[in-house]
């Protein structure tokens, strides 16, 4: 039997990309395929700078959901506004290890618009309504289309040029945050003005204090 392993479910608003300002019901699932989560493990990862909690099961609402169904109906519990312009984003960790059709099905069942936070590596399933790839340094990128590619920067291995033939109907380029973000910052602004084709993009959610 199919289960999926969820970390939290929370009504928020998105906080960065081309969806900012936008109420959505996050399901972040639990997992990774670029590291463990684990702050032991950090050094060896492939993707160091994460600073999402994904591990365990133990978050808002988080658990094991035995089907897509009883999923679906969990984030839509967690929809407070009027029925128009449902909207559910999944992320992770690494949403696309644990999304299938039965779950794409189920949540456009509900009337939810379905967006995809994902690192890239694995191919999505079809039905999902917006795409955002945000490709990491030292992982091969599979998904190579969609309609946001959304490039943590800077980092090593990983420059913008390399990205900007892609499939994509939108390009962001997002400051890495941490101790260098003032500077970071500077640079993609920088890196925008420069090159037009990409948009800067803020970790609003941060500055506003909410999830």
């Amino acid at each position: 039997m199919v289960s999926y392993a969820v970390k939290e479910i929370f009504l928020t608003l998105q906080g960065e990309g081309a969806q900012a300002g936008r109420v959505a019901v996050f399901c972040r699932f639990s997992g990774c395929n670029l590291w463990s989560g684990r702050e032991e493990d950090r050094e060896h990862a492939i993707c160091r700078f994460c600073d999402t909690d994904f591990v365990g099961l133990d978050g808002t609402l988080g658990g094991r959901y035995a089907t897509a169904d009883e999923l679906a109906d969990t984030v839509a519990a967690q929809w407070t506004g009027a029925d128009a312009n449902r909207y559910t984003v999944l992320t992770g960790g690494e949403p696309l290890l644990q999304l299938d059709a039965a779950l794409i099905d189920a949540l456009h069942a509900r009337g939810f618009a379905i967006g995809v936070e994902t690192n890239g590596t694995i191919d999505s399933p079809p039905g999902v309504d917006w795409i955002c790839v945000s490709p990491k340094a030292g992982a091969e990128l599979v998904l190579r289309k969609g309609h946001e590619l959304k490039l943590v920067y800077p980092q090593a291995g990983a420059s913008p040029e390399a990205f900007e033939g892609l499939a994509f109907e939108r390009f962001s380029l997002q400051p890495m945050d941490g101790p260098d973000a003032v500077e970071n910052t500077a640079r993609a602004v920088d890196y925008c003005l420069r090159h037009p084709q990409w948009r800067l993009s803020l970790q609003t959610h941060k500055t506003l204090g909410i999830r």
